[in-house]
């Protein structure tokens, strides 16, 4: 989260009001050197009335990549069971919160957002943003082998187990190609998607970024060629999940 102040409330707010069902949660918010509005003293506030929110200050954060690797880690140290991501901001609506959730107590590994499912949607956004983000799911799922309609979204949830065997593989991105890299380590997961709806995407897309994704769908390609691509995987052992206790995220 950088600069939210005007809309951080509501925000967590909604968020939360879709996890009483939860015995235990942890809402780690994660705020980077990028955030200058008084966004962090808010959520100091707020975190001193609700336990349930950790407020992570990331200063030595590089890249956005760092911020959600940081989020990640927090969450599995915390021993969650289950780890939901959703971009402050509310371009990803937190109404459709309850279709992760209800995907994940039929025993799915990850519970991937699409806007290109049948039911999701984009909207306030321009034509490129949705020719970029549909074009790199068609070139990574034709140079992959992978089969998701959306390869590029970034509203997602995993068990432990499975967000700890991506961060095995390693996440080399450092743009917004990482999420990509997580969707194509989720492969032999027992994985499926729910539609979203996404909002308000900003139309700049720096070509440094576009360059940036090419390499690394090149190395990820290169990899799948000779056999090294997935050197983590789940059994179905290891994913089983015990739904009559109440998990958490």
């Amino acid at each position: 989260m950088s600069n939210e102040s005007e809309i951080v409330c509501s925000f967590v707010d909604s968020v939360l009001s879709y996890c009483n069902e939860f015995q235990s949660v942890h809402f780690f918010i994660v705020v980077d050197r990028a955030s200058t509005d008084g966004t962090i003293d808010i959520l100091h506030q707020l975190s001193q009335t609700d336990n349930r929110i950790c407020v992570i200050w990331d200063e030595s954060s590089r890249c956005v990549v760092d911020a959600y690797l940081r989020g990640y880690r927090e969450a599995i140290a915390a021993k969650c069971d289950w780890i939901l991501e959703i971009d402050a901001g509310f371009s990803h609506n937190p109404e459709d919160i309850p279709k992760f959730l209800a995907k994940m107590q039929q025993g799915y590994d990850c519970v991937f957002g699409s806007r290109f499912c049948p039911g999701g949607k984009i909207s306030d956004s321009s034509l490129k943003r949705y020719l970029i983000s549909w074009g790199g799911t068609f070139a990574t799922n034709f140079l992959l082998g992978t089969k998701l309609s959306d390869m590029t979204s970034g509203f997602e949830m995993f068990t432990q187990k499975s967000l700890q065997a991506v961060l095995d593989n390693g996440i080399h991105s450092k743009n917004h190609f990482f999420q990509t890299e997580i969707r194509v380590f989720c492969h032999h997961f027992r994985i499926v998607e729910v539609p979203i709806h996404y909002r308000f995407a900003s139309s700049r897309v720096k070509n440094s970024i576009i360059l940036e994704a090419c390499k690394n769908l090149w190395r990820l390609t290169s990899k799948r060629l000779q056999g090294k691509l997935w050197q983590s995987q789940l059994t179905l052992e290891d994913s089983h999940h015990n739904f009559q206790e109440t998990s958490k995220y």
